[in-house]
């Protein structure tokens, strides 16, 4: 039996001796009471900078607790560990025990990283964490190394995609609570996978956040973010609520990872900014671990992830690149509304840059953004720095409908852009279902009720405005997000995985993981920058070098119906990869076959 050290400055600390300690940061109260159970009320000692506390004895794990305003209003704790139902609910005092039995584990190094994306609720018939552990054999088999849970906070209702919550500190009662999240972790760590967790820290859910009650200076009056009131991260006490978090995910539940949603939403005054701050005190708490922090930031930046000499993160590990995503999709569907607008001039130019430096846009006008200039040089960062994915939750789940890739291109580029993804230097991110081929559409979904279900479904055919064909008639069609059945559509089909098609797709990942193990992740900690070449090659074809540890990496693509001329720089490699027989051989004499990938190798003595 295991506790955590670790003691949080907000919501209720349980000892070993039954004694908890009760804190809350309320400085437009006078008074505040602690009401233990249905009726044991306690009046809370007022502590300097609108802290309230109070310490009581001879107490349970399990027990119930509010606070209760001045007005009688009785609301949860916002540092809830668990609820005693939903968000609106009592919260409960919980402790930290658990009988870890990958006691030894501490990580694996980012290179050996190959990520899969999940939904708690929708990943598994049997549903929540439970769910997810029954599926981490097949998962470790296929060659994933980590798995990324999109967020697990408490947010309003049973289903959510969770960045709606509310309850920051409290791992959702529908998918298996604290006690089953740890469960997942441990049983995943026993198999050798990483566990990563998506957090929210640019604002609140709508429905069951009561801090503007008792303390409306969480929240910049002056700033709103696309999802909600703005947080005042200047303020010490919001401050400490925010830098514990992450540190309670790694410590209590033993956490891998944090990916950071949205980044470029928190904004903040202070001398030290919040984001760095907190990613320096994670690296602190744990010096003997392997922690990976991922970004998504859609400002194209790079000062976040800088590297010592080792090559190691000083601060965030990875940022989630859109740019690759969005040219890839427009390479394989020939899209370019909305965002794909800055893509769809040259999806394969915009793909090939990418490859070999990151960002697409590195300070050009970026037309979605009204022609500002978007973005910084990006080619002297590691690959590592970079997270690539043709398909995700927000890139699916965003879509009027939900469709997946896999509907909405033919098999072939969908294979051909899989063997780009996963043999890369960059960390390559799959989405649940993706390995087998998953038709299955993944909406956008939630639990609302009421005026607030009603505002939501309105405001999610809004969204599809710069979409000209989402108007009218066809907004109507867009499923409403409160809908069970909207739920319930966006569950993986299993079946397909014993389907023709489903074991083809699930071969070919295993080959190209197979091929990335044992080809490029020894070199990847040791590519201290990119150190991409693109070559055009044609209208839909290039080529891509990167300069590995004693050896060049090749890449030669072509996406285009006719043979491309590919030059005598293939002439000493070995095909490390090659879609269909014969594309090596063609490489050798100076040509690349249409639609067909190849990855070769070539030792730097015979450069």
């Amino acid at each position: 039996m295991n506790n955590s050290s670790f003691q949080t400055r907000w919501g209720a600390q349980l000892r070993d001796d039954g004694a908890a300690v009760f804190r809350l940061w309320a400085p437009a109260v006078d008074k505040l009471v602690l009401r233990l159970g249905e009726d044991d009320d306690r009046e809370m000692e007022r502590r300097d900078h609108g802290w309230f506390e109070l310490e009581a004895n001879r107490l349970e794990e399990g027990t119930a607790y509010r606070f209760i305003l001045p007005d009688g209003m009785a609301v949860p704790d916002p540092a809830s560990r668990a609820q005693e139902s939903d968000v609106h609910g009592p919260s409960l005092l919980m402790g930290s025990s658990f009988d870890w039995q990958a006691e030894n584990w501490a990580g694996r190094p980012w290179e050996e990283a190959v990520v899969y994306e999940l939904h708690p609720g929708t990943f598994s018939p049997h549903g929540g964490f439970d769910g997810i552990r029954r599926k981490l054999d097949y998962l470790a088999e296929i060659g994933f190394t980590a798995i990324e849970l999109m967020p697990v906070a408490q947010f309003s209702g049973n289903r959510g995609w969770g960045y709606d919550g509310v309850l920051p500190y409290c791992a959702h009662s529908a998918y298996g609570g604290a006690a089953g999240l740890k469960q997942l972790v441990d049983a995943a760590h026993e198999r050798g996978l990483m566990m990563i967790l998506d957090v929210v820290y640019n604002h609140f859910g709508p429905d069951g956040n009561y801090l503007s009650l008792y303390a409306p200076d969480f929240f910049d009056p002056d700033r709103h973010t696309p999802w909600g009131p703005a947080i005042r991260f200047e303020e010490p006490a919001v401050r400490a609520f925010f830098l514990d978090n992450p540190i309670y995910w790694l410590e209590e539940f033993r956490f891998d990872g944090l990916r950071f949603d949205a980044i470029d939403q928190i904004k903040d005054k202070s001398e030290k900014p919040i984001l760095e701050e907190m990613a320096r005190n994670i690296r602190a708490t744990f010096p003997d671990r392997h922690i990976h922090l991922m970004t998504e930031d859609e400002r194209n930046i790079v000062e976040l992830h800088p590297r010592d000499s080792a090559n190691s993160p000083i601060l965030f590990t990875a940022e989630w690149n859109d740019d690759f995503h969005h040219a890839a999709h427009c390479l394989a569907t020939d899209e370019d509304a909305g965002y794909y607008a800055g893509f769809a001039d040259d999806s394969v130019g915009h793909l090939a840059r990418a490859l070999a430096e990151g960002f697409c846009y590195q300070g050009e006008p970026y037309a979605p953004r009204e022609g500002k200039p978007r973005g910084v040089p990006s080619a002297g960062q590691p690959p590592l720095a970079f997270v690539d994915f043709l398909q995700n939750h927000d890139q699916i789940g965003n879509r009027a409908f939900g469709e997946r890739l896999t509907v909405l291109t033919d098999e072939e580029t969908v294979e051909l852009l899989t063997a780009v993804l996963l043999l890369n230097p960059q960390v390559p991110l799959v989405f649940m279902g993706e390995e087998f081929g998953e038709t299955n559409p993944f909406l956008f979904f939630t639990d609302f009720h009421g005026d607030l279900a009603n505002a939501v479904r309105e405001g999610r055919r809004r969204e599809f405005k710069d979409f000209g064909h989402f108007s009218g008639e066809q907004a109507e069609r867009i499923p409403d997000p409160n809908a069970l059945t909207t739920f319930e559509a966006s569950m993986l089909n299993w079946d397909r995985v014993e389907t023709e098609e489903g074991r083809k797709r699930l071969d070919l990942f295993r080959r190209l993981l197979e091929v990335r193990k044992a080809h490029l992740v020894p070199y990847l900690g040791r590519m201290p920058s990119m150190q991409g070449q693109a070559e055009r090659l044609a209208d839909k074809a290039f080529s891509v070098r990167w300069r590995m540890d004693g050896r060049l990496l090749l890449m030669a693509a072509n996406f285009g119906s006719d043979m491309a001329v590919a030059g005598e720089g293939f002439a000493r490699s070995r095909a490390i990869y090659e879609s269909r027989q014969g594309v090596e051989a063609a490489l050798l004499r100076g040509a690349l076959p249409e639609r067909s990938v190849a990855f070769l190798v070539t030792e730097e003595a015979d450069t």
